[in-house]
């Protein structure tokens, strides 16, 4: 038995053994409907090994971080159609042996949170958010969240909600350590503060759970990352914050959606493993992503066809005005359906010649053979 068909029995079993614990926790999102038009590229980040021990105390003081580069600042989740947001977030990481570690700085005049449990719906307060896909498949993935209190939430998915899928409270991220810095004054509306900043450490033995990848990574490996700020328009009552009623929240993220769903594991970034010194590394754009794009065009216009039609197409011209044309490194797609799916595939041509195979089914579960 293979250590990739190893991780994957013990992960199956981890959620057979919590699905009991499962609650459809989901921020309502938009219809399936996708453009045709060309994808926006992730954004990319290079993550490089840190030089020294992290005190995870929330204040980013440690040497070791002057050497990670912050992140290009987060941007409104529906990306250019949406006004920049009135706050700057930003974020940056680094790793060593025993865990990743983000850093997060967000701007904030006026800092407050209300949830106290673990395991609360952290997003009802103002929040910092990380979504984690190592083996970039778009199932099997975990998510974090805290407030300005440093109240978690982690939870895992087995696939995103729009199929089918429910968050798994029961999961903790084994030996996860979180801290919180304020500064100003937590839950005073009589002042003005400056912001928050949050520090994390997710040892890889709780990677390990939703990764059939190499973990530690590799020099050079690439997974799939984003982080998400979730902020509520206030309003002062009685000396006391409180959220404007009836009115959404504010979603800005590291890597734009496109649509207000965080659950698009498809258009999240890319962190990219560096053991060079840092500054010395160039992040290197998925060679994959045509095919990703594409693929997922593909699922995009097969679920929007069987709202109408009650099954999937059979083949792509029932779908071809839709998913548009294939870039020109891409085959043609090809559909296979059953009775309750269907698996379509692409052929990539690299710049080398050879050529990848790539797939994705229903439930959008995308892999390269």
């Amino acid at each position: 038995m293979t250590r990739s068909h190893f991780a994957l029995i013990v992960v199956f079993v981890l959620v057979g053994v919590l699905l009991f614990t499962v609650r459809p926790v989901e921020k309502a999102g938009p219809s399936l409907e996708v453009n045709a038009a060309v994808d926006p590229a992730p954004r990319g980040y290079v993550c490089y090994r840190a030089k020294a021990p992290i005190t995870i105390d929330g204040k980013l003081d440690d040497p070791g971080w002057a050497d990670a580069p912050w992140s290009e600042p987060f941007r409104d989740i529906e990306g250019d159609r949406r006004p920049e947001p009135q706050f700057r977030t930003r974020m940056k990481m680094l790793w060593d042996d025993q865990a990743l570690y983000i850093a997060a700085e967000l701007e904030e005049p006026h800092i407050w949170g209300t949830l106290k449990n673990h395991d609360a719906v952290i997003f009802h307060d103002n929040d910092f958010e990380v979504f984690l896909d190592p083996d970039a498949d778009g199932h099997l993935y975990g998510e974090l969240e805290l407030n300005a209190l440093n109240t978690t939430w982690d939870l895992l998915l087995s696939k995103p909600y729009k199929d089918g899928g429910r968050a798994v409270d029961a999961w903790e991220i084994t030996g996860l350590k979180t801290a919180v810095h304020v500064d100003g004054t937590l839950n005073n509306a009589q002042d003005t503060d400056r912001g928050w900043t949050v520090e994390i450490a997710w040892p890889w033995k709780s990677i390990k759970e939703v990764a059939t990848c190499p973990v530690p990574p590799r020099h050079a490996d690439q997974w799939r990352i984003n982080f998400s700020r979730v902020e509520w328009d206030h309003e002062i009552v009685g000396g006391m914050y409180r959220k404007v009623p009836k009115r959404p929240e504010h979603n800005w993220v590291w890597s734009p959606q496109g649509v207000i769903d965080m659950h698009r594991p498809e258009r999240w970034g890319i962190v990219q493993f560096s053991t060079d010194p840092p500054g010395a590394t160039a992040f290197v754009p998925d060679p994959g992503q045509p095919a990703r794009d594409y693929l997922h065009r593909v699922y995009y216009a097969q679920r929007d066809y069987r709202k109408v039609h009650g099954q999937y197409a059979r083949s792509p011209a029932g779908i071809g005005a839709t998913i548009g044309r294939a870039e020109r490194q891409l085959s043609a797609a090809r559909l296979e359906t059953t009775r309750h799916g269907y698996e379509a595939t692409v052929e990539l041509l690299k710049p080398d010649g050879q050529r990848e195979r790539w797939r994705i089914n229903h439930e959008a579960l995308i892999v390269k053979d």
